[in-house]
């Protein structure tokens, strides 16, 4: 087995399911390939089948060579086993292979023991190999005795042959599933690459629990310069700070789906390969209109939201759901990488690296508005950046190692129940790159997305911003013929912050995050992120572009409208940071207000009037007895009296009646 994790492997797939481009994408990296085509010719009046076979051959790079075996179906065997160790495979199809064993004119031949031949030249295969065959097993039994001979042909091939391979890999509707992961190497990697261990399989370490069919995450290790030892990802720090903001009920179980890892990506059993043209997840079409519009029917004074329902539209497509919670889970990811030269002229020499010990530490601005929000908080060192007014700014090596390391932070976001990502940074020279990257993305002039230069006495240093602009300029005279690709971008003026944040921007896409952006170094990504998938704009907002003009020019760019002018300038990150407490309100209030009264929501009868606090019975019973007067007489009308008048002794009424007058000698009468 080779030192990547595997050695063999069999791509499986549908009628243009995307196999072919999966497979290639796979030996991608390899200096030469042998193209081992298996079809035969077909009818000459088969324009379409031309078509094809055209389309096939303008994909290969021209270092790699093409070897017909149709005339043999035997020959593939013998081609796969006098392969060398040095030399790089791709069978494509095997299907053809079985159209010609099947050929009336290769008859009568075993086709067992042709098949079992093949199967035992790909188990003791020196060479890295990979095979592509059509997966017909899930259609209809075919009605005619060839095609199912063909099928049956097919079916044992492909058993047989993903038995010898390594690794078995099934594309469906460009959606890649690893069905036999291989297993982690425990050697070192070739030079040049990152060393990255094999996708985890169904129920080991780092597989997402799931019953069916076997699926697995992208797993990346990566470190941020080439020829760096391996090391683990920077410490999360937690910042003494009030607990975040708990999510709706049922919020946090119905985020656990949509933050799943996709599996649209193009990967090998050494893990992700970063190219032009991922197709990444999009925020929800639906959810996110759907919101703006409960808006208007819930009971909310006055005229609104305002600019904040971008807001709650934007919660509503990320999270999949038209009533978004507030996001609690929350990690600023803060880069610390330099740009040496020119970029980071009148720049204070060791202030950047002391605001990254700040921040470990707890202390500055971005941890406090951190602990503020309930914010964990990510020191991440990116590689140092060469003066690129020199020469480029990193190499392919370390732009490759840099987006794996981004990526790879997303990922362990996503992994911890990170619901959105601040991304923050605080090198030297991070502007000056955003201009280079600006001018060449976007044909930007320079002098004109720069911004100024503040000493740290606040003052205007002009004289440092020319020395910045010259070194933009003779970067894009030195890079004038070069390729405005997206890593050749990085490569040449972005260098390893802005490599490093264009990582986390594909990871936090491909596990379907949003990310907060606020400064140079973030909208620099989201323009590079554009050419390797144009989906990761998406998950992209920008609460405020903090008056630069690079920001604003990226943001017009990008399509993100800023929310607010704040113009603070406590570096890049804390804007986002300090708008986070009024983006959550807003949700809360989304999630949290009835329906208007007057479209079917609660009235005022819905509520029970508070008892009054002053006295009165708070019942018909009393909860207490009125105590006992002290003197005689009753204690209540029905009682009783305790004691009885005596009879009077001489004659008269017992009752009172009315008084009369009596006359002095007279009885009364």
């Amino acid at each position: 087995m080779s030192v990547d994790g595997w050695n063999t492997l069999l791509v499986l797939g549908g009628i243009r399911s995307g196999k072919s481009e999966f497979a290639e994408s796979v030996v991608a990296d390899a200096p030469t390939v042998r193209y081992v085509a298996t079809a035969p010719a077909g009818d000459p009046e088969d324009t379409e089948w031309a078509t094809r076979l055209a389309a096939h051959r303008a994909r290969r790079p021209g270092s790699w060579t093409t070897e017909e075996t149709a005339a043999d179906p035997g020959r593939l065997a013998e081609v796969i086993a006098a392969a060398g160790p040095n030399e790089t495979l791709l069978v494509d199809d095997l299907g053809g292979w079985v159209t010609v064993l099947l050929d009336p004119a290769h008859q009568p031949a075993d086709d067992t023991a042709t098949i079992a031949e093949l199967a035992a030249a790909v188990r003791g295969s020196a060479a890295r190999l990979v095979l592509v065959s059509p997966e017909v097993g899930l259609s209809l039994v075919p009605t005619t005795p060839l095609g199912r001979a063909f099928t049956d042909a097919l079916g044992a091939t492909n058993r047989a042959v993903a038995d010898a391979c390594d690794a078995v890999a099934l594309v469906v509707a460009g959606q890649t599933a690893w069905l036999k992961p291989a297993a982690t190497p425990t050697t070192p990697a070739r030079p040049g690459r990152a060393d990255v261990p094999a996708q985890a399989g169904p129920g080991q370490a780092g597989a997402p629990e799931q019953a069916g069919a076997p699926e697995q995450a992208a797993r990346t290790e990566a470190r941020p310069a080439a020829g760096a030892p391996d090391e683990a990802l920077p410490e999360v720090l937690t910042p003494a700070a009030p607990a975040a903001p708990a999510p709706a009920p049922g919020g946090a179980a119905g985020q656990a789906d949509w933050a799943a890892p996709t599996m649209a990506l193009p990967m090998i059993a050494t893990g992700l390969v970063i190219q032009p043209g991922m197709e990444l997840p999009m925020p929800d079409d639906y959810t996110g209109p759907q919101a703006v519009d409960r808006l208007a029917t819930l009971d909310i004074p006055g005229a609104g939201l305002g600019v904040l329902e971008r807001v709650v539209g934007f919660a509503a497509a990320t999270q999949g759901t038209a009533t978004p919670t507030p996001w609690g889970a929350v990690r600023v990811l803060l880069l610390h990488g330099d740009h040496e030269g020119g970029a980071s002229a009148g720049a204070t020499p060791g202030e950047s690296a002391r605001r990254a010990r700040q921040a470990r530490a707890g202390k500055g601005a971005l941890a406090r508005l951190a602990a503020e929000s309930g914010a964990s908080l990510q020191v991440v060192e990116a590689p140092t950046s060469a003066p690129i007014e020199e020469g480029p700014a990193l190499t392919a090596e370390q732009v490759e190692s840099a987006l794996r390391y981004g990526w790879r932070l997303a990922e362990q976001a996503a992994d911890a129940g990170v619901q959105l990502l601040v991304l923050a940074a605080c090198g030297a020279g991070t502007e000056t790159a955003a201009a280079a990257v600006l001018a060449a993305t976007a044909g930007a002039e320079p002098p004109a997305v720069l911004g100024r230069v503040i000493t740290e006495h606040g003052e205007f240093d002009d004289a440092a911003w020319m020395v910045r602009c010259a070194a933009v300029r003779d970067a894009l005279h030195r890079t004038r013929r070069s390729p405005r690709e997206a890593k050749d971008v990085l490569a040449e003026l972005g260098g390893g912050d802005v490599a490093v944040a264009t990582g986390v921007l594909l990871g936090a896409t491909a596990r379907r995050v949003p990310v907060l952006l606020d400064g140079p170094v973030g909208v620099a990504a989201g323009m590079v992120s554009r050419d390797l998938a144009g989906q990761a704009r998406h998950w992209c907002l920008l609460p405020d572009h903090g008056g630069r003009p690079g920001v604003r020019l990226a943001a017009d760019v990008l399509g993100l409208t800023p929310l607010l002018d704040l113009r603070l300038d406590l570096g890049e990150g804390a804007t986002a940071l300090a708008a986070l407490p009024l983006l959550r309100s807003a949700l809360s209030l989304a999630a949290g207000l009835p329906v208007h009264p007057s479209l079917g929501g609660g009235d005022d009868e819905d509520f029970t009037e508070p008892e009054p606090a002053g006295p009165g019975p708070t019942s018909t019973e009393p909860e207490f007895a009125e105590p006992e007067p002290a003197g005689p007489g009753p204690t209540s009308t029905e009682s009783e009296p305790e004691f009885a008048e005596p009879e009077p002794a001489g004659p008269g009424p017992t009752t009172i009646g009315p008084d009369k007058p009596v006359a002095p000698g007279r009885r009364a009468d």
